[in-house]
């Protein structure tokens, strides 16, 4: 069963698995996602196995308990959705709760709720996202148990995206979709992305993801489409331009066409 991510995460690949132009394997051992986000992918394909990981520890708690305690965390978050208002957004971002199933409800209803689902942290490391115009808190037709169900078949890590990818063996899948922004696919790509993802951040990555290909793991990684992502991935990957719309901007007439690179071996 194909199920809709709980989370609305930035870059995340919704519009991927809803357009057709990601390569799946017809067969594989386990799924690997090492930069894991609101896990569209994994939810699109519904995999009886799978690592999942993230280096949010907010995130990776809300999926275990998603996974574990999904009753009470519908419970704590339907708190939430009864109390939601502006001061109440406010109010919650500020405190963390002490129990792991109230903090992962605090970081479902601000993702729901906060200026277009966006985590983002302050150097004090504290949630710093303003409320947004969203109120839904609780969605229709939603079922945490779908979700909980899911994630029984998976592990998931707080891990470095290295340590997960080199969990990987040949017959498995690994889907690798790292921070990135195509803001800047022509224009000053290595400095405007600094700050979101180092660029030895990105060579230690094709370097993990070349070491996977040798040992025989069904390899898709997106990211920018600049020349020098692409001269990372050459000779050890195929090549495939994907079309979008960019969602950066918050004024729809300013969401213009753009592309997004993706890298993909063994499939």
């Amino acid at each position: 069963m194909m199920l809709t991510p709980f989370l609305k995460w930035a870059g995340g690949k919704r519009w991927l698995v809803n357009s057709g132009q990601l390569p799946v394997p017809s067969a594989y051992k386990r799924y690997i996602e090492p930069f894991l986000g609101s896990g569209a992918v994994f939810f699109c394909l519904n995999p009886h196995s799978a690592i999942l990981s993230d280096l949010n520890k907010d995130l990776i708690e809300l999926y275990l308990v998603m996974r574990d305690k999904p009753k009470n965390l519908h419970a704590a978050l339907f708190t939430h959705h009864k109390n939601h208002n502006k001061c109440y957004y406010y109010e919650i971002r500020s405190n963390i709760p002490s129990s792991s199933v109230d903090r992962a409800a605090r970081t479902l209803y601000l993702n729901r709720t906060c200026w277009n689902g966006l985590y983002r942290v302050n150097l004090s490391g504290q949630f710093n996202v303003p409320i947004g115009t969203k109120t839904s808190v609780i969605l229709p037709h939603e079922n945490f148990q779908n979700f909980s169900e899911a994630l029984k078949r998976t592990e998931i890590y707080c891990h470095d995206f290295e340590k997960t990818i080199d969990q990987s063996s040949e017959g498995d899948f690994l889907f690798v979709d790292p921070p990135y922004t195509v803001k800047h696919n022509l224009n000053g790509f290595l400095k405007y992305n600094e700050n979101i993802f180092s660029w030895p951040d990105q060579i230690r990555l094709s370097s993990s993801v070349k070491r996977a290909i040798q040992r025989g793991v069904s390899v898709a990684v997106t990211n920018a489409d600049h020349e020098s992502v692409r001269s990372l991935y050459s000779g050890h990957c195929k090549y495939r331009k994907l079309h979008r719309h960019s969602i950066l901007s918050s004024i729809a007439s300013k969401r213009v066409p753009t592309t997004e690179a993706l890298f993909f071996a063994n499939l």
